[in-house]
């Protein structure tokens, strides 16, 4: 009877543990200094690069009457 009991409160105390939200950071989930200023560097290249190019204005030719 106390090994049945025994299991029950381990098992009810697992069931609790896994219903908790874990404390761990994954390693991807911590600030990296040099991939952020490559990834800044990355999008400032892609958005210039899609940025409109302002094309030169034409000259008016004069009339010739």
């Amino acid at each position: 009877m106390k090994r049945k009991g025994l299991a029950l409160i381990a098992a009810i105390l697992a069931g609790l543990a896994s219903l908790t939200p874990a404390g761990a950071v994954p390693p991807t989930a911590t600030p990296s200094p040099g991939y952020d200023a490559r990834l800044q560097e990355q999008r400032a290249a892609s958005r210039a690069a899609d940025a409109p190019v302002a094309k030169p204005r034409r000259a008016k030719k004069p009339r010739t009457h």
